[in-house]
């Protein structure tokens, strides 16, 4: 009688170290705003939370603290930064004067450009019909982005890759207080595809200025 092979035994997956699962989860839910400006974290909620000891935790605290999402306090915990009006103001500032260049860079557009906006658009579609304000925040960076590191210029993609994190804040912030504006995100991704896709460099510069400068506006309330 013969004998049945034994499966083979799969490693255990492996977690990250403890101090970047506690990062990670704080991150996460700064960005997608589950922990809001003004939020008062403490060591021990957060130990519990991701099921860690406190020393991961300050580890995780210190390394945000630098990436300036939260501050500080000593026997108190860390308070979440609220996103202020001057922060606001640099990263639209910055987007402009990277992406209205890089868009003119990336027209004429190749095939796999055009191919790959094309399904960027679409997953934000469907993400928005789905109401995960976060997936959308994140798909709608993407799509830019890939603009960008189409220009080609290596050391600007690497600087635009560093508003990131505020990008996706300010999205998810928009996004809560104007739902309707994800509807007019879709509409102004595919205004600009369509001017990238009929090779007017003119016409998606200034698509970008007017989507890029109302993120200034919507986040601040000043929307009427």
């Amino acid at each position: 009688m013969p004998v049945p092979a034994s499966s083979p035994v799969r490693p255990p997956v492996k977690q990250p170290p403890a101090a970047e699962r506690v990062y990670t989860h704080i991150k996460e839910a700064v960005l997608d705003r589950r922990y809001e400006g003004g939020t008062l974290l403490t060591e021990g909620d957060l130990a519990d939370a991701v099921g860690v000891s406190r020393t991961p935790v300050r580890e995780a605290l210190l390394r945000l603290e630098v990436e300036g999402l939260i501050k500080l306090y000593p026997k108190k915990g860390a308070l979440v930064l609220a996103v202020s009006a001057q922060e606001i103001a640099d990263v639209v500032e910055t987007r402009l004067l990277v992406e209205e260049f890089a868009v003119r860079k990336a027209v004429p557009a190749s095939a796999k450009l055009i191919a790959r906006l094309e399904e960027l658009l679409e997953e934000q579609r469907q993400m928005s019909l789905a109401g995960d304000l976060a997936a959308v925040s994140v798909k709608d960076r993407c799509f830019h982005a890939e603009i960008v590191r189409h220009a080609g210029n290596e050391i600007l993609s690497r600087l635009y890759d560093q508003l990131r994190d505020r990008q996706l804040r300010m999205g998810v912030a928009v996004m809560e207080a104007h739902p309707g504006r994800i509807a007019d995100n879709i509409a102004e991704h595919s205004e600009l595809l369509e001017a990238i896709r009929a090779g007017d460099a003119d016409g998606a510069a200034q698509v970008v200025r007017r989507h890029v400068s109302r993120v200034k506006v919507l986040v601040r309330g000043e929307d009427r």
